[in-house]
């Protein structure tokens, strides 16, 4: 297996990140993980699109896209077949300790994996913890991932892989790695990036496939929704079939008709 590091390929076994590195001390970076599709990394210019706004919100500097896109391309071909999965990572670069940033130009890596196998239908529960609507990083796709990672394992420890977040005024957020859909009273509804969410870029495919009404809900209406699936890079339209608890339809018929236009334009175009 080969990464991309810096300005090139390198065996996995012998990449390197310095122990200085921002990314590695203060958390001090942004990702994006894609799924390779057909050899394609998957709606990469808006993944791009995304890595460049949230750096921006950092003060990182981003390499250019060309050089972003190349570093991509070069992993998938020397990784072959099996690449189901890109993660870009861009840290702020190596630093002295301490609260403030050096003058190191950021740091690139780019990683494969295989393509993620989950079962067809989900189950998640709503954590004990909420989103911070009105943190600075809120929106950012950053590598300061302990938040996720701690309810992921609270999750988990309840039998569910994946779990809920209210933000702080009550309302439904999103998941540890996802975003969220209901569907109320026959309408596709789902929290708006002003409740802390991140503005998933599967979301954003979805709400345009489908119409989705970006609207606030407490977190009271996942009680009362008649269908709910999960949304990320690596999940795609996901059902949900067991809420807290409660068993739901998975797929529902608005689910399922979503899914088969996902699929249409999946095989269509993997740049949409």
């Amino acid at each position: 297996m080969k990464a991309w590091v810096t300005d090139r390929l390198v065996d996995l076994d012998e990449a390197r990140i310095p122990v200085d590195d921002r990314g590695l001390t203060t958390g001090d970076g942004c990702f994006e993980t894609m799924k390779v599709v057909r050899g394609v990394p998957f709606a990469i210019t808006r993944h791009l699109a995304r890595l460049r706004r949230s750096c921006d919100v950092l003060g990182i500097a981003v390499p250019g896209e060309d050089a972003l896109r190349e570093a991509c391309r070069a992993v998938v071909a020397a990784n072959g077949d099996g690449v189901g999965r890109l993660r870009i990572t861009v840290t702020a670069g190596r630093a002295p300790l301490g609260p403030d940033r050096g003058e190191s130009r950021p740091g690139l890596f780019v990683l494969s994996g295989g393509p993620r196998l989950l079962p067809p239908v989900s189950s998640a529960a709503v954590c004990p913890w909420v989103r911070n609507e009105r943190s600075p990083l809120a929106g950012v796709k950053a590598t300061s991932y302990g938040e996720n990672v701690l309810a992921q394992r609270w999750a988990a420890e309840r039998g569910c892989d994946e779990a809920l977040f209210a933000n702080t005024r009550g309302e439904l957020c999103e998941g540890t790695g996802s975003n969220v859909f209901l569907v109320v009273d026959g309408i596709l509804r789902t929290p708006p990036l002003d409740s802390g969410c991140l503005a998933g870029v599967t979301r954003e495919l979805v709400c345009e496939l489908g119409g989705a009404h970006e609207v606030a809900m407490p977190i009271e209406q996942l009680d009362s929704a008649a269908e709910v699936f999960l949304t990320s890079s690596t999940r795609d339209i996901h059902p949900v079939h067991l809420l807290d608890g409660r068993e739901l339809p998975a797929p529902g018929p608005v689910s399922a008709a979503l899914q088969e236009q996902w699929r249409v334009m999946e095989a269509r175009t993997l740049d949409p």
